[in-house]
């Protein structure tokens, strides 16, 4: 059994990272994009998602055959008629103040999640992704929260609440939404390019992207690690999940490098939650 490796945390912020020494989502494929309107781009700020570099594209699930217009912005995917409805508007606080979440988190009826690693011809996980998937169930499972995931391998993907699939695209990386209607986002994408990162990495990435389907943001709205320039508050807020250490406005104190949640990977992650990680999962689940 893997241990948990204890490192420090800052939780879950708004903000979406596009660009680091390796992006959590690297495709060298081009997107047809569309560009988004001032409605949208204030849309997903009120998620807490920066909208600088996001844009619209059609999107074809390999799986189901299915046809979506989705909203891509680094490794974040969002349905565009939820995002125009408002579905994915930050919760308010007590206080008023915004939280690092999604307001659509896994309802309690929810909480039992059949999670499939796809085996089928079109879009098989290779035998490190498939690894790193077992690695990743296992880490959510042994800390104490009311989610609870069976995990199988084949290709009942329709019988599935979370199915992990290779997408067949280049690079290194993957990608997830964030939960509708109380149920966590359903497909989670790796790149293929995954299948020569070690077994360690593929946890790492994997456990990522079932963290953003569970409504997680990225830990680091500063960039810190990446190297990049802060990204501010997004126009919302970051305000500090209880419990975890907090940065202040320019990100400058309290940042957990060692986060799973953290936006880009450099190939030596351990795929393992961080202390605080698992803070910030207790209280919300």
């Amino acid at each position: 059994m893997k241990k948990i490796k204890v490192l420090a945390l800052c939780a879950i912020v708004a903000g979406v990272i596009t660009s680091c020494q390796k992006d959590e989502i690297t495709n060298d494929a081009q997107p047809e994009a569309l560009e988004l309107s001032k409605d949208l781009q204030d849309k997903m700020l009120a998620a807490g998602v920066n909208p600088s570099n996001a844009f619209i594209k059609d999107m074809v699930n390999p799986l189901t055959g299915d046809s979506d217009q989705m909203v891509v912005s680094g490794d974040i995917t969002m349905f565009l008629n939820t995002l125009e409805s408002d579905g994915y508007a930050l919760g308010d606080t007590e206080d008023g103040n915004k939280q690092y979440r999604t307001n659509n988190l896994v309802s309690s009826g929810n909480r039992t999640i059949d999670i499939l690693g796809f085996t089928g011809s079109c879009c098989a996980l290779s035998s490190r992704m498939q690894t790193g998937l077992q690695w990743a169930v296992n880490n959510y499972n042994r800390i104490n929260t009311t989610l609870n995931f069976r995990l199988t391998f084949g290709t009942n993907f329709q019988a599935a609440d979370m199915v992990v699939y290779d997408n067949g695209q280049g690079g290194q990386g993957g990608s997830a939404g964030f939960p509708e209607g109380g149920r966590p986002f359903k497909f989670i994408q790796i790149l293929s390019g995954m299948a020569n990162a070690s077994n360690n990495v593929n946890e790492h990435v994997i456990g990522h992207e079932i963290g953003h389907a569970l409504g997680f943001r990225h830990t680091d709205y500063a960039r810190r690690r990446c190297g990049g320039a802060n990204e501010g508050t997004a126009g919302v807020g970051a305000i500090n999940i209880p419990g975890t250490p907090s940065a202040n406005q320019w990100g400058q104190s309290g940042l957990d490098s060692g986060s799973l949640m953290i936006s880009c990977f450099d190939g030596s992650e351990d795929g393992e939650f961080s202390n605080f990680d698992i803070v910030a999962l207790e209280f919300l689940y």
